[in-house]
């Protein structure tokens, strides 16, 4: 559905001999996730998450991610205006995270955090967040950072045990969402899975009450209510068209 990882054009890891003078300007501009239509969730942010966005699952198998729908065209967010701001009252994590990520470590099960230097929030003016003190410590924002990427890992696993249930149930089915605009242009988003409810509802009883307990059914209900955002999107696409026709 979206290039989600193109938005870490040169992730490095983070050092306090390459990044002593380094600061970071987060949380401002989201120019750099403009292009993309969904956005990565992880289980914690279901329910925050449903209240505004749908929630879908892309990618096939192993791959497959749970995902906020933002944009009903390719290459298109609908929540990120010309400006760069966060046209939402919940920005996915995902985001909050950029321009942090983990990448894998020289040893097995070790991660190395790493910091997009392409990002246009990096800087050495000052601007922002030090990573590190004047003599080399990390500061208070970078060992924030650090954690929050920690947790974020952490949530993956938990998402993807979640996905891989799913799986195992043979809960998912293919899903198109269209919409019509005023102009009469029509609009299709499609490659991406919901969880069928008739399938779900003919689970035995076992099934409902494992996933009661490990709190994947309340993330399923999560993700079955947030289908109901849908025309909360269409009303940004027909706010987006009206702008670029007043334009």
């Amino acid at each position: 559905m979206t290039k989600q990882l193109m938005i870490y054009e040169n992730a490095v890891p983070v050092s306090a001999d390459a990044h002593r003078d380094v600061a970071v300007r987060q949380g401002v501009n989201f120019g750099f996730a403009a292009d993309l239509n969904s956005v990565p969730l992880v289980v914690a942010e279901f329910e925050k998450a449903a209240a505004e966005y749908p929630i879908v699952f892309a990618g096939e198998g192993a791959d497959l991610t749970p995902a906020a729908v933002v944009g009903l065209r390719a290459d298109e967010n609908l929540c990120v205006n010309a400006n760069g701001t966060w046209d939402g009252d919940y920005v996915p994590a995902f985001l909050r995270r950029y321009p942090f990520v983990f990448a894998n470590g020289a040893e097995e099960g070790t991660f190395t955090l790493c910091i997009d230097s392409a990002f246009e929030g990096v800087n050495e003016n000052g601007k922002g967040e030090r990573l590190f003190d004047s003599e080399g410590n990390r500061t208070q924002y970078l060992n924030t950072m650090l954690q929050f990427a920690s947790d974020y890992q952490s949530q993956n696993a938990v998402t993807r045990a979640f996905t891989d249930r799913l799986r195992e149930l043979d809960l998912l089915e293919p899903a198109t969402a269209t919409a019509t605009l005023p102009d009469g242009t029509r609009l299709s988003l499609g490659g991406f899975q919901r969880i069928s409810t008739e399938r779900l509802a003919n689970l035995d009883d076992a099934a409902v009450l494992d996933l009661f307990r490990t709190g994947f059914l309340a993330v399923i209900h999560a993700h079955i209510a947030s289908m109901a955002q849908l025309p909360r999107l269409l009303s940004r696409a027909e706010r987006r068209a009206a702008e670029r026709k007043g334009a």
